[in-house]
């Protein structure tokens, strides 16, 4: 009987385990290197340490595994601290954060100068670039997994070249039927 417990307890364990797919992040520097072998356009998370939307994005549309199997397979995925301290250097130019402070590393701190090439200003930013690695837009706030997936399908298909008001994102976007699970 106690054999029996323990291998339901395993049993029911094993099945509520869900396996969090893992988007392949990289670096700016190396998402730029692999766009020279094989061109793909760039999803980069611009975010920092103390947004908690960018902590929801994260746990809840980052680790969706459609989410994450469609960016690993059309994008090269980038997270950026956008209040970090890391030296960056993109198309020719080096980036830092010359007001960082490490006294602040978990609080609002100065604004890295590629988030400031960017225009960021709010977080989280998903920032698209197409396969050189200009910008396509930057895409502002927490989105779920279907409201992501709008945008990955608009940039890797190019509809966004179809665009030439709001009013035609609008219609596409009502239009869309989201395939990933929320």
């Amino acid at each position: 009987m106690r054999n029996l417990f323990y291998t339901l307890i395993l049993i029911v364990g094993f099945s509520t385990v869900s396996v969090a797919q893992e988007i392949n992040w990289v670096t700016i520097e190396e998402a730029v290197e692999l766009q020279k072998k094989k061109p793909k356009k760039i999803m980069m998370d611009m975010y920092t340490n103390w947004c908690g939307p960018c902590k929801m994005l994260d746990k809840n549309t980052f680790q969706n595994k459609d989410v994450a199997d469609y960016v690993n397979k059309h994008f090269y995925a980038v997270k950026f601290n956008a209040e970090g301290n890391e030296t960056v250097t993109f198309k020719g130019k080096t980036y830092t954060n010359p007001g960082y402070d490490p006294a602040k590393a978990n609080k609002r701190n100065s604004g890295h100068e590629l988030a400031r090439y960017f225009s960021i200003r709010s977080y989280p930013t998903i920032v698209y670039l197409d396969e050189d690695a200009n910008l396509l837009a930057p895409i502002i706030g927490y989105q779920t997994p279907q409201q992501l997936e709008l945008y990955l399908k608009v940039f890797k298909n190019n509809e966004h070249n179809n665009f030439k008001t709001q009013q035609d994102f609008q219609a596409f976007a009502q239009a869309f039927k989201p395939e990933f699970t929320n």
